[in-house]
């Protein structure tokens, strides 16, 4: 399949949205953090609340000086992948207040979206914070490196495009930047079957499983599997 990455443009965001969605209506982490189980009118996923905050994410990535998103499109200009990256924050080195503006006005913006839509878009709070929680104390154990760490923090690929070497594209667009360098690069997997097996053809390792338990009185878990990869020598 013929595809071009680029970095994502205002223009593509509808498309990379709509991506996303498509992408994670069976993720196991998804369905875990989102009640779809319940009308919209009743708090429950609400598709439209969720567009509004996917693409206002977007829009924070195109300001921002740290983050790497780009975009797989076919020969028609589909968006048919996805991937959202942030760059290596280093120890040494403060946010800029550029940045700190940014991510700031992202914050603004994701609460506008709360009063807007009078919600939370079906997003089960409880079980989100409860994963913040334990990916702080993952990360916290996990990166030791004072030079950063890049994160993998979405890479999605439509139904219609999988299997033909896309995602392997929107990982290395990265991977070889961060081999230049001689930087990690991390990821969280909430799939074992495939992903898991796909991600350690690209050079990953599981390190930890996190484990994460609903505290909402239904005991529900979801499993994330922890992957780093090292950086692979660069030939000249």
């Amino acid at each position: 399949m013929s595809v071009t990455i680029k970095p994502i443009t205002a223009a593509d965001i509808p498309g990379a949205v709509q991506c996303i969605q498509v992408a994670f209506d069976a993720d196991p982490y998804n369905n875990w953090v989102f009640d779809k189980g319940t009308p919209p009118s009743n708090g429950g996923f609400d598709k439209t609340r969720n567009y509004t905050s996917l693409k206002t994410k977007c829009d924070w990535g195109l300001r921002s000086s740290y983050a790497l998103f780009y975009v797989a499109k076919d020969e028609a200009g589909k968006v048919v992948g996805v991937s959202m990256w942030t760059m290596p924050a280093m120890t040494a080195k403060p946010q800029t207040w550029a940045d700190w503006a940014n991510d700031y006005r992202l914050w603004i913006e994701q609460g506008v979206n709360v009063l807007w839509y009078r919600g939370w878009g079906g997003l089960r709070r409880g079980r989100y914070w409860v994963w913040k929680r334990e990916q702080a104390e993952c990360q916290k154990e996990l990166w030791t490196d004072e030079n950063g760490y890049y994160f993998v923090n979405i890479v999605v690929v439509d139904p219609g495009a999988q299997g033909k070497g896309v995602g392997k594209r929107l990982f290395e667009v990265v991977m070889e930047r961060a081999d230049a360098e001689g930087r990690r690069c991390y990821l969280e997997s909430s799939r074992w079957q495939p992903n898991v097996k796909i991600y350690e053809k690209l050079g990953f390792e599981v390190v930890k499983k996190m484990r994460c338990i609903a505290e909402d009185g239904t005991g529900d878990g979801i499993d994330l599997f922890c992957m780093m990869r090292e950086p692979r020598t660069v030939t000249k």
